[in-house]
């Protein structure tokens, strides 16, 4: 559940943007970004997560970004950009060898568990699962923007890839084998 938490922001923009105001949907993304940090490092002293610290960078940014060259953001450019930075948030997470999940998954195992070679692999194929919905969501972003998908369609195929994640991620680890949020 705490995972689909740092996915907040992302929700928020979403519904804000969807209403049509894509640069207050922005700034309530950093918002929110901000009061899971603020969150995390007052009331849990934890260090701030991947997806908290980047997505708080790439809203504020886009924010900033938008107000410094006098931009009106349209609804479908903000989704691709901020779909695509999430999608880089989450691929960087993984290059660098500390996969997203990692830090939502430890709060619910054993930290002996922390350095085992199956539970670092398992959040690396779960943090790529949602790296492919991500990209899922990126690709429709796109073919809504080219008008190559209907909006129905699109929407479907989003919360299709996002479902799919999510199903993934609470499935994969009750496998037995990959200890990675049990």
């Amino acid at each position: 559940m705490t995972l689909l938490l740092g996915f907040l922001p992302f929700l928020v923009f979403a519904v804000v943007s969807s209403l049509g105001y894509p640069t207050p949907a922005l700034l309530a993304g950093a918002a929110v970004s901000a009061v899971w940090l603020l969150r995390d490092a007052l009331l849990h002293r934890q260090p701030p997560k991947w997806l908290e610290l980047g997505t708080f960078i790439l809203f504020s940014a886009l924010a900033l970004y938008g107000y410094v060259v006098h931009m009106t953001w349209s609804i479908i450019g903000a989704r691709i950009v901020v779909d695509s930075g999430l999608l880089v948030i989450i691929l960087l997470s993984m290059a660098f060898g500390r996969p997203f999940t990692l830090q939502y998954a430890r709060a619910h195992v054993a930290p002996e568990r922390w350095q085992q070679p199956e539970f670092l692999r398992s959040n690396q194929v779960i943090s790529a699962a949602w790296a492919a919905a991500f990209a899922v969501l990126v690709a429709a972003d796109v073919a809504l923007w080219r008008n190559l998908l209907p909006q129905r369609a699109a929407v479907l195929v989003m919360v299709g890839a996002l479902y799919a994640a999510l199903r993934f991620t609470r499935a994969y680890p009750r496998r037995g084998k990959h200890p990675a949020q049990s």
